[in-house]
């Protein structure tokens, strides 16, 4: 498995700069981990590897492009975890295709449409917005299909448009409003 991995910048409504660490699976297109800082550094990014990797993982690939926060002694900190460290080109955006169009997805799905207050509240917006890409979106599989089913469901086979007869389609609300997500709920007997 392979990890992709980029910063992108968000501005804060007193005028912040505050930068957002995203971490992506690239085979299943789910996000692992978003972090804010005000300052990024090596040192910084290094525990957000820590974090990632510290459990028994599968993940054997880590690809980022050279920007100078991934520091020569940060890819050898991160290759002794036991993952291969890949550098994109110079100047090639394309090589790091999955991040530079799956890092757009956080902005024009959830921050385009709110200006965050602080480094607390954008934390909060990004952790709750990650839960609903990664379970919630309806075409978040490879394939035609609902999304994961919630726990102590079993996912049921649909075909076509047709819901089965015991179970209805249920909406939820995700950032006040913003989202929506949709899930199937057993009726009551």
């Amino acid at each position: 498995m392979q990890l992709a991995i980029d910063f992108c910048v968000v501005v804060t409504a007193r005028f912040r700069v505050v930068y957002v660490f995203v971490v992506m699976e690239i085979g299943s297109r789910r996000f692992v981990h978003v972090n804010i800082t005000g300052r990024p550094t090596a040192a910084w990014t290094l525990q957000q590897f820590r974090e990632i990797l510290a459990e028994p993982h599968a993940y054997r690939f880590v690809l980022h492009d050279r920007d100078s926060i991934y520091s020569p002694w940060l890819d050898t900190a991160v290759a002794a975890m036991g993952v291969r460290v890949l550098r994109t080109p110079v100047r090639a955006l394309v090589a790091n295709a999955y991040c530079e169009r799956q890092f757009s997805s956080p902005r024009r799905e959830c921050l385009d449409f709110l200006i965050p207050f602080g480094e607390e509240h954008l934390r909060q917006v990004l952790r709750l917005w990650r839960v609903h890409y990664n379970r919630g979106r309806p075409h978040a599989c490879l394939g035609p299909g609902f999304p994961e089913p919630p726990p102590g469901l079993s996912a049921v086979p649909i075909i076509g448009y047709d819901l089965p007869r015991d179970m209805r389609l249920v909406v939820r609300s995700i950032l006040g409003g913003l989202h929506h997500e949709y899930r199937l709920e057993k009726l009551a007997a």
